[in-house]
């Protein structure tokens, strides 16, 4: 991490601290149901700060790794780095800083997009993870809140150990590729399939049964209980491990499917703690209407097998000219006919 990068990457995280802090209730520890109004206000504010950030890198992105004293020099040298789908030949310092810059900004802008959809299916389970162990709805934000936090810190370290690792291994990208192909293939096989979560046979539930005093019932908010002065987690608690637990199995699919986009491990944190900072009030705003969306995990499979492909022949499309451009007119497509079909096509209800 050179001087500019730390810089910027330490404002960011100052700046989104801040806003975090608002958002996940620091300032507002009431116990309470989020209704959808709060939800959806927090929704659009944090696509409202996602895409301002897209217009800070469309202007401003050579902040993150150049600063001001870049030269045409170095913008070739971070094309080559992280293999940037541009051509920069016989261009001028502005107008290759300016080419540069608008990629860059698409990245972003992809890879939100990508981790934001995939984010709608770890609702999904959170869903069955929250009702499985009967947690009471006023919970839910408290065990969100830590668990976004612990997310964002598990994130950063698998993004910038697997960068490291592509930039050492490039071979990794082709098991990345197959990985995701596979995982949207099992994906539509069972995307209809009913699932279910058994909270008493949980392999994070077992482990910690195993290796950790659990405390038998909830102690309202808390997560840790001290009874005859021995110190026990709580049913909450074990929900938390379970919501992380979940998080980290999520990010071994959506992580590579940004690393299709973009190998800036930058830009790839960037677009995940944005899609993740917003998940809390994303969760609250379509938990009650997440039925609606019976062909969007039929989407996301499309989606995962199209990353995977590209993947796996992302040699052969810089070649023929696919730009970061095509990725996501292609991933604002999938997901476009999804919900539309969604709303066009809704199931039927069988009477009882």
């Amino acid at each position: 991490m050179n001087q500019h990068e730390l810089i910027f990457f330490s404002v960011f995280v100052t700046v989104i601290t801040g806003v975090l802090l608002l958002d996940l209730g620091v300032f507002d520890r009431r116990n309470h149901i989020i209704p959808f109004k709060e939800a959806l206000f927090w929704t659009l504010l944090w696509i409202g700060l996602s895409l301002g950030f897209y217009v800070l890198l469309l202007t401003h992105g050579e902040w993150i790794h150049l600063g001001k004293e870049g030269s045409l020099s170095d913008i070739r040298l971070l094309i080559d780095k992280y293999n940037h789908p541009v051509r920069i030949d016989g261009l001028g310092f502005e107008d290759a800083l300016r080419v540069y810059k608008n990629n860059l900004a698409l990245e972003f802008l992809t890879g939100y997009l990508i981790e934001k959809a995939l984010s709608v299916d770890n609702i999904f389970v959170m869903v069955m993870v929250f009702y499985a162990f009967n947690v009471e709805p006023r919970y839910y934000r408290r065990v969100l809140f830590w668990g976004i936090l612990a997310a964002i810190v598990l994130r950063f370290v698998f993004i910038f150990s697997a960068s490291a690792i592509i930039q050492q291994f490039s071979w990794v990208l082709y098991l990345f590729g197959g990985l995701l192909i596979f995982t949207g293939v099992k994906m539509f096989i069972t995307r209809n399939k009913q699932e279910k979560i058994d909270a008493e046979h949980h392999p994070v539930v077992r482990f910690a049964s195993k290796y950790l005093p659990v405390y038998p019932r909830f102690v309202r908010h808390h997560f840790m209980v001290t009874k005859n002065g021995r110190r026990f987690i709580t049913p909450l608690f074990l929900v938390l491990m379970v919501i992380e637990f979940t998080d980290l199995i999520f990010a071994v699919d959506s992580i590579p499917a940004i690393f299709a986009v973009t190998k800036d491990p930058y830009i790839v944190f960037f677009s995940n703690v944005f899609a993740i900072l917003g998940l809390r009030a994303l969760f609250f705003m379509v938990v009650n209407i997440i039925d609606l969306f019976r062909f969007l995990k039929t989407g996301l499979a499309f989606l995962l097998v199209f990353i995977g492909i590209k993947m796996l022949a992302h040699h052969w499309l810089k070649e023929v000219g696919f730009t970061t451009a095509h990725s996501l007119y292609i991933i604002v497509g999938i997901l476009s006919v999804s919900i539309i079909a969604s709303l066009l096509f809704p199931e039927k209800k069988t009477a009882v």
